[in-house]
């Protein structure tokens, strides 16, 4: 370990996340570059309407007002670092419930037969998790659905014991009916990649174009009569013109074009790829965020862990966030935010933070020990009208 640096270990947390202690957090920085190369163009997210979401940071020596944009927003960082847990569930014997869909006929092959509670895009409150049931009982009215549902800040027992990522990325219990509960946490953890600096204006950010090749040099003109929803099924020239959309299922008339032949222009709508002077992510744990939750501050603790463990084992290596957008971590600096001062921190890699994860379930005790954490997954099958919902979404093909 280098000289006067500090490190995180599971005395340490217990210390700073409890009720008394006047600890903030740790802070995250870390320098991201292309891996194309240090300012070679990435996509960032784009959001409804084609915008990305664009904003203006202090940002530099001495600090400056400088244009940004957010190349990955808080929400999806989270979900990322829920996907990172999911994967080592096994491993760590992390609490997991799984809404297993095998009763669903004729699911595409795109489609996951399994959705994991890590996975729940809302979490605990997520309606799949609402519209299931357990051993043929609605699982809002069995022991363990009725605890997670009822579960708060407050009361988070059932949440450490199933769902411990909620206590720590957030969550809003929305889907249960205005007249029901509607909890609602905080996320303390935050992550984000900004783009500092990009290099284009938002009016000169413009969509590609070019031709789609065919090797055949197929007539695209040509009208075609095919099953919209279903090309499989065949299709037919026609020398019917004109466009037919009518209902999902029916025969549609279009241009052979419209099924993939021929040579044809395209523009694409999406925003082209920006370059940045710098790409930088920023991640926090907050201390105080975490003592809202009344628990012990061993299991706040814990919930430390899991977030660096996480955050370590997603993007303490080269990751992707989405085509065009491969990013790899050249510099990280960790720093303990103290009362009265600040410390630079060891930073620590997948060992380090799979040993601080081992002894903080350990010191948590039965926050821990009890429900879903190293049991095998609680499995949940959809109820009649998720099922049937379904399976009109995806209706069985002759």
């Amino acid at each position: 370990m280098a000289e006067g640096l500090g490190i995180v270990d599971v005395a340490r947390l217990a210390d700073a996340c409890a009720d008394s202690s006047r600890e903030a957090g740790i802070q995250i920085t870390t320098a991201l570059e292309p891996i194309a190369g240090r300012m070679a163009p990435i996509k960032p997210a784009t959001y409804a309407g084609g915008v990305f979401q664009e904003d203006e940071r202090w940002w530099g020596e001495p600090p400056e007002r400088t244009g940004v944009i957010v190349i990955d927003n808080p929400p999806s960082q989270a979900n990322r670092l829920e996907a990172a847990l999911h994967g080592m569930r096994s491993e760590f014997g992390l609490p997991e419930i799984v809404l297993d869909l095998t009763s669903v006929g004729n699911l595409p092959t795109h489609l996951p037969r399994q959705i994991s509670s890590f996975r729940f895009p809302h979490r605990q409150a997520d309606a799949y998790l609402r519209d299931a049931v357990l051993d043929g009982t609605p699982f809002p009215r069995s022991a363990a659905g009725a605890a997670i549902i009822d579960a708060t800040a407050d009361r988070p027992e059932a949440l450490f014991r199933w769902f411990p990522q909620a206590l720590l990325f957030g969550y809003w219990q929305s889907h249960l009916g205005k007249k029901r509960t509607q909890s609602k946490l905080a996320r303390s953890w935050v992550s984000e990649i900004v783009g500092y600096a990009p290099a284009t204006s938002a009016g000169h950010r413009t969509g590609l174009s070019g031709t789609k090749g065919d090797p055949l040099n197929l007539a695209a003109e040509e009208r075609v009569e095919y099953v919209e929803d279903d090309i499989l099924a065949g299709w037919d020239l026609t020398a019917r013109a004109g466009k037919e959309a009518g209902p999902t299922g029916q025969r549609k008339k279009e241009k052979l074009s419209e099924i993939g032949h021929g040579q044809v222009p395209y523009a694409n709508a999406a925003l082209a790829s920006v370059s940045f002077k710098a790409i930088e992510q920023h991640t926090t744990v907050s201390f105080a965020g975490l003592r809202r939750i009344k628990t012990s501050a061993q299991g706040r603790g814990l919930l430390v862990a899991l977030g660096l463990i996480a955050h370590v084992d997603a993007f303490g290596r080269p990751f992707s966030l989405r085509s065009g957008c491969d990013l790899r971590p050249v510099r990280s600096s960790w720093r303990w935010l103290g009362p009265d001062r600040d410390q630079e921190l060891q930073a620590l890699d997948f060992e380090g933070a799979a040993d601080l994860l081992r002894h903080s379930v350990e010191a948590a005790g039965e926050l821990a020990s009890d429900g879903g954490w190293k049991s095998e997954p609680l499995v949940l099958r959809p109820n009649s009208a998720l099922q049937k919902a379904i399976e009109l979404s995806w209706p069985v093909r002759e």
